[in-house]
């Protein structure tokens, strides 16, 4: 018997042999596949080829499996499941996995989201953790070069191969300290009073202070933080104000009162954002819909 050479097998002509092995008959096998018995025969002529044995051989009125046939039946039925389980990705066990998923986030995202996803992972997941770093404005580049799994932000990247998923909306409102003043009830208010400012970019204007630079307007700010968790320490017990997403007043904010913007301002949507390169693995996936239902959870927009 000559030896095989397993690169001129065809995959779709080991699955024709397994249903004549299956059918035990070249015309069932046709009538299942869905095709003619000539286009089956010829495709059996091309495996004995390539395998060097006949394969089937007539008996009686129909025909009979060669030992050969009989032995490679099972192995060859197997190669083909791991060539199906292979096209969805390789095995994903959630209760046994050992994995470290990096999330970039700041810290609004992650006092928001993290705490019921570390709660489903040490339920579901013992295995896998979790290392957060802070995503500031985003760029492409963190995915790219793997420095982060995922990214939770409401600044997508611009970029082909970066993929988004919207998880909630917010909107940005205006935190005080009930006690040391009264709300800013007009726009002269909102801009006499002094202001805590968020500069998450070393170099990016705040989006709320360009919105007011359309107006030519100007705020006062007295003091400008790189994180959300400074704004608390340095809001209460002083008059100054401190924009910052209506969420965080179940947060670190919720000894402040808060009151809507005194001008139009679009609300955001919080966006789940990953390389495509992970689309389809499986444990990815599997983190971005729990992430996704600890979101639903807080009756926020899922997609």
């Amino acid at each position: 018997m000559n030896p095989v050479e397993p690169f001129n097998l065809d995959l779709r002509a080991l699955a024709t042999f397994l249903v004549v092995l299956d059918e035990g008959s070249v015309s069932r096998a046709a009538v299942t596949l869905g095709v003619s018995q000539s286009a089956v025969s010829h495709t059996l002529e091309r495996l004995r080829q390539a395998l060097g044995d006949p394969l089937f051989v007539k008996s009686g009125r129909g025909i009979a499996p060669t030992r050969y046939a009989q032995q490679a039946g099972p192995h060859i039925r197997q190669v083909l499941d791991d060539l199906r389980a292979l096209s969805s990705g390789p095995p994903f066990s959630p209760q046994t996995a050992e994995l470290v998923f990096t999330i970039a986030a700041n810290d609004y995202e992650r006092d928001l989201l993290l705490p019921g996803l570390l709660a489903i992972l040490r339920e579901q997941a013992p295995g896998i953790r979790l290392q957060v770093i802070a995503a500031g404005i985003p760029s492409a580049e963190l995915l790219r070069q793997e420095a982060c799994d995922l990214i939770v932000s409401p600044h997508p990247p611009e970029a082909s191969d970066i993929m988004q998923r919207g998880l909630m909306t917010d909107r940005m409102v205006v935190f005080y300290d009930p006690a040391r003043r009264e709300p800013p009830h007009t726009l002269a208010d909102f801009l006499k009073a002094d202001h805590i400012s968020l500069m998450l970019g070393s170099a990016e204007q705040p989006g709320l202070d360009q919105a007011l630079s359309a107006r030519n307007l100007r705020r006062t700010k007295r003091v400008s933080v790189s994180n959300f968790s400074a704004l608390a320490s340095l809001l209460y017990g002083t008059d100054m104000l401190a924009v910052a997403p209506e969420r965080m007043g179940q947060q670190l904010l919720s000894r402040a009162a808060w009151v809507p913007l005194p001008f139009d301002y679009k609300p955001f949507t919080l966006l789940m954002i990953w390389h495509q390169r992970y689309q389809n693995d499986a444990a990815h996936r599997w983190l971005r819909n729990q992430i996704n239902a600890v979101a639903a959870t807080m009756n926020g927009m899922t997609q």
